[in-house]
């Protein structure tokens, strides 16, 4: 996995407060703070891909393809700080 280009990386601010705009949600940062976390949220995972990855107990780790484990670590991060 490679990390995201600038483009994407603004893309996804801009999605990110566009999204809490269309709920009404605060965001009390700067464009520039938010891009801040933006890259260093796609730094942490560049850095932390490999301890991921091994973290998957087998044969989970061999058998599903990156794709599969990233959409399960979407699925239980989802979950785990869904709003009720």
């Amino acid at each position: 996995m490679t990390q995201l280009s600038e483009e994407q990386r603004r893309q996804i601010r801009n999605e990110f407060a566009v999204e809490a705009s269309s709920v009404w949600e605060q965001l009390p940062l700067a464009k520039a703070d938010l891009r801040a976390a933006v890259d260093a949220i796609d730094d942490w995972v560049e850095n932390n891909a490999a301890s991921f990855n091994s973290a998957i107990p087998e044969p989970a780790r061999s058998s599903l393809n990156h794709k599969q484990k990233v959409r399960l670590l979407y699925m239980v991060i989802k979950h785990r700080w869904e709003v009720s």
